[in-house]
């Protein structure tokens, strides 16, 4: 199967959604040689990877993930595919921890560093906050604090026949946006950051062919993978099936412009000192203002809020409160009694 399907691409042809779904299982279950995987990535980040292609990929990415139960819970994500170069602070994890705060349940899928300075599962380590092991307690963590963190590798065991040809080929393949859609609890709302517009309108339609309730993919100007502080922002907001475009500036919500170099970080231990400031209600205008904003269009992604207008008033409140940063001692907490 998978010889003849790479034989067809080779030659120009592109795979339908329920071949890309039984090439996907093949790698899955590790009947494709590492050679044969990255050829195949190869040629398609070569002449760029369809829609059926991504929507077959998830489909079996899901199928072969472990799952948390979430049943009555509305679940959120704030999930990354990385690779903007940017070399930011981790805006999505210091997001995620925020909304846990204010009492959204947050599952929050992630992964250490790949093509970023400090990958979540990197900076969750330096502030101290655990990385649950197993589905229940990810689930538990969900129920007693509002936030788990889904380490991908613990969850995708299967994406380890990937791993190699990935990293030896060392360029974006089509993997590097699969993650934000396979989240292992099924998260229905989500807030995903794309480097790339072309890519975040073929990752809309996936998702309205995979089903959501409110997601919104945005791309920062400068080619960030969050909404920007320093530039108008794309966003495509996908309700069910429907899709809608638009750009965001920090002025449209009431947020002055920041700069760029009061975000960016050299390590994951910079990076948790400038969340932990966030946290406090302490850091530069720019770090308060890319928190703010992203965390306010998650509430607006998971219905909270009926715009993101009005979710940055609630998110400055909660961050000026205290409660916030009493939530994030309440998980360091968790991590000294464990």
């Amino acid at each position: 199967m998978f010889k003849s399907i790479l034989r067809s691409c080779m030659e120009g042809n592109t795979m339908s959604e329920q071949e890309a779904e039984q090439v996907m299982d093949e790698i899955m279950n590790g009947q494709a040689t590492p050679s044969q995987i990255a050829s195949l990535l190869t040629i398609m980040r070569f002449r760029g990877e369809t829609i059926e292609e991504m929507t077959g990929f998830a489909r079996s990415m899901r199928a072969h993930s472990l799952r948390i139960p979430t049943e009555n819970l509305s679940v959120v994500d704030t999930c990354g595919t990385g690779g903007d170069g940017l070399s930011t602070f981790n805006v999505s994890t210091a997001c995620a921890i925020v909304l846990s705060g204010m009492g959204v349940p947050v599952a929050k899928h992630g992964n250490r560093a790949v093509s970023s300075k400090s990958g979540s599962a990197d900076v969750l380590e330096e502030l101290q906050i655990p990385i649950q092991h197993t589905t229940e307690e990810a689930r538990q963590s969900l129920i007693d604090s509002n936030l788990c963190f889904l380490f991908a590798p613990l969850y995708h065991q299967s994406m380890k026949h990937a791993v190699t040809p990935r990293k030896e080929i060392g360029f974006r393949t089509i993997f590097n946006v699969l993650g934000p859609l396979a989240n292992p609890a099924n998260a229905q709302h989500q807030l995903i950051g794309v480097y790339d517009h072309q890519f975040a309108l073929k990752m809309a339609e996936t998702l309205s062919r995979l089903g959501t309730t409110r997601t919104l993919l945005v791309t920062g100007g400068e080619g960030l993978d969050e909404l920007s502080i320093t530039s108008e922002s794309k966003v495509i907001e996908v309700n069910g099936k429907e899709q809608t475009t638009y750009t965001i500036s920090p002025e449209d919500v009431g947020l002055k412009r920041g700069l760029l170099e009061e975000i960016q970080v050299n390590t994951p231990a910079e990076s948790a000192q400038l969340i932990k400031a966030v946290l406090k209600g302490e850091a530069n205008e720019s770090a308060t203002g890319i928190v703010t904003l992203n965390a306010a269009a998650a509430l607006y992604a998971a219905k909270r809020v009926a715009s993101i207008q009005e979710g940055i008033a609630l998110v400055d409140e909660a961050i000026q409160s205290g409660i916030v940063n009493r939530h994030y001692h309440t998980l360091q907490g968790e991590q000294q009694h464990a």
